[in-house]
């Protein structure tokens, strides 16, 4: 597809953001009609009271002139206020509902999109890019029209004034025009390496200030520093590139307007010794100049704008178009699983066929535990991830109490299997926030209830402010363990039928253990569970263990069964682990 066709596809896009408020659109649109005729009046008028009022001393035709003006000029004023206003207030209502709907898309994304994505990426897409977008309505396409029009009605009257004059003000215009086409080229260019410079830098800080931890345990400042330094001078060069071109353009521009100017007095004031031009067309005209040439400066720009407003909209809508979104086809909305799970014949790639699951069977019966055992990489977590459809599998089929979990609506499926995670995630907020995530079907009873239950009620109620106790982010002033307990509480008062620990107790203190294994007793009860573990001697009472090794199963059975199997991987581990604590 051509640029211009291209170019002309997404200005048709993002306008259609605009339907809710095409009202607006059109009034905006409308006042930048009137404003036109507005601006050229004054000038106009202002060679017809020379002319017809003060060379013949005519008081009261002056007095009427001059009221006429200033009616004139309040009314343009209020009709630009006007239309600045409206316009911003277009762009920022366009842009609004454009970040709830780039959120909600983003949050529907595979995970798969997030591993190949950088965090600061995305958020450049959702802010920096978007907030571009609104100058295409507050700088852009109306403004521009605006500006073109003016022009027109600008040159047409200074044409009915005096056409020698508009004639001798032209001579210096082939001039203005390349050298607004070179500056609109140049600074298109710069603005995009601004763009791409924005988006590093943001990819970088957020990465490296989530990271900050492995930076300072492992004495990195001073490289990552480094590092930091040259993706900030390459960003300060772009802008400092950008700012050299608008320093260029604008003396230059006025030079012509200089030169012009010089021109049409010199010629002009010949004339009106002549007779040939009014004393009233040569005091009219340099403001005619003025409201010529100054469009003319400010229409390359607004070329500009808009065009780095639909440079930033093509990067938001490629995100609004990506395919890379689950699925949800499914009819079934279910309120409560009786948590049978079937893995049949099941394989799954993060790339390509690299399968890091191959050929998986087994089942789960409503109610029981299964534990799932392997060395690092053997695909234990892969089994979680796709279990819950944040991942698609390429062959084989996965069913929950004898359905396919394609059929199920997605949001059911997902609030009847509960996950608690290795790495705890907490949000900024109250630990009563973090433990319901402002669901508003979830009370404050509901929570104290289910805290009393896991054992985490003491340990909350101990912290300042208790329930209301402001968590930083990503729970920092936490530890490990009343991390790990906050997220089982959360787990128990979503209350899910299915329940998965994905090395849940891997990263906690011996101290804690105690605390963290009757908590994970009292979520298993009466509810399918699949635990992922670390440290078998957790799940000794599991009424099933899978071995992995490699994405395959290389054992099933309960602890007694895999323990009688000579040399058996599970056996091995098992024994390794608990020399390992005896010593």
């Amino acid at each position: 597809m051509a640029k211009q066709q291209l170019d002309l596809v997404l200005l048709k896009r993002v306008f259609a953001l605009a339907k809710p408020y095409k009202s607006t659109l059109y009034f905006s649109a409308f006042l930048a009609v009137i404003l036109a005729p507005l601006t050229v009046a004054r000038p106009y008028l202002i060679k017809e009271m020379v002319d017809k009022h003060i060379f013949i001393g005519d008081i009261p035709g002056m007095i009427k002139m001059a009221v006429i003006i200033l009616v004139v000029l309040i009314f343009n004023v209020a009709c630009r206020y006007l239309f600045i206003f409206y316009t911003n207030w277009l762009g920022h209502s366009v842009i609004s509902d454009l970040r709830v709907k780039v959120f909600k898309h983003i949050t529907k994304m595979k995970l798969g999109y997030f591993d190949k994505t950088p965090i600061g990426t995305s958020t450049t897409r959702t802010i920096n890019d978007i907030e571009t977008i609104n100058t295409i309505f507050t700088q852009g396409l109306i403004t521009i029209i605006a500006d073109i029009i003016s022009l027109i009605t600008v040159l047409i009257v200074m044409f009915m004034t005096s056409i020698k004059l508009t004639l001798i003000c032209l001579a210096t215009m082939p001039f203005m025009i390349l050298a607004t086409y070179i500056f609109k080229e140049k600074v298109k260019a710069a603005y995009q390496h601004v763009r791409t410079q924005i988006s590093k830098m943001n990819a970088f800080l957020q990465e490296r200030i989530s990271g900050m931890r492995v930076i300072q345990i492992f004495n990195a400042e001073e490289q990552e520093m480094e590092k930091f330094k040259e993706i900030n001078r390459a960003y300060t060069a772009a802008n400092l590139n950008s700012i050299l071109y608008y320093a260029i353009f604008f003396p230059v521009v006025e030079i012509i307007s200089a030169v012009a100017l010089g021109l049409m007095v010199w010629w002009g004031a010949t004339g009106v010794i002549k007779g040939d031009v009014t004393l009233g067309a040569l005091i009219a005209f340099p403001l005619f100049l003025s409201m010529l040439f100054r469009p003319m400066r400010m229409l390359a720009d607004k070329f500009n704008t808009l065009q780095m407003g639909l440079v930033a909209s093509d990067r938001v809508f490629k995100v609004l178009d990506t395919n890379e979104i689950i699925t949800d086809e499914g009819k079934l909305n279910v309120k409560q699983l009786k948590g049978s799970i079937k893995f049949d014949d099941v394989s799954f790639a993060y790339v390509d066929e690299e399968y890091v699951l191959k050929n998986i069977n087994f089942d789960i019966q409503s109610g029981d535990t299964m534990a799932i055992v392997g060395s690092t990489g053997s695909g234990k977590s892969t089994i979680i991830n796709i279990l819950n459809r944040f991942y698609e599998i390429q062959k084989g089929t996965i069913y929950i109490d004898e359905r396919d979990i394609k059929e199920y609506q997605l949001d059911s499926l997902r609030a009847r299997v509960g996950i608690v995670l290795q790495d705890v995630f907490l949000f900024s907020g109250s630990v009563l926030e973090n433990i319901s995530l402002r669901n508003e079907q979830i009370n404050r009873e509901q929570v104290i209830a289910a805290s009393k239950m896991i054992g985490a009620h003491e340990f909350i109620q101990k912290l300042p402010g208790g329930y209301d106790y402001q968590v930083m982010e990503r729970g920092a002033t936490l530890s490990m363990g009343q991390r790990q307990l906050i997220s089982f509480v959360r787990a128990l008062v979503f209350n899910p039928d299915i329940l998965i620990l994905d090395e849940a107790t891997s990263s906690i203190d011996p101290e804690s253990e105690s605390v963290i294994q009757y908590a994970i007793e009292k979520l298993i009860s009466k509810r399918t569970s699949i635990i992922v573990a670390h440290r078998l001697s957790t799940i000794r009472h599991a009424d099933k263990i899978m071995v992995l090794d490699k994405g395959e199963i290389k054992e099933f059975g309960s602890h007694k069964e895999l323990m009688k199997i000579e040399e058996g991987h599970y056996k091995n581990l098992y024994e390794m682990q608990f020399l390992e604590v005896s010593k």
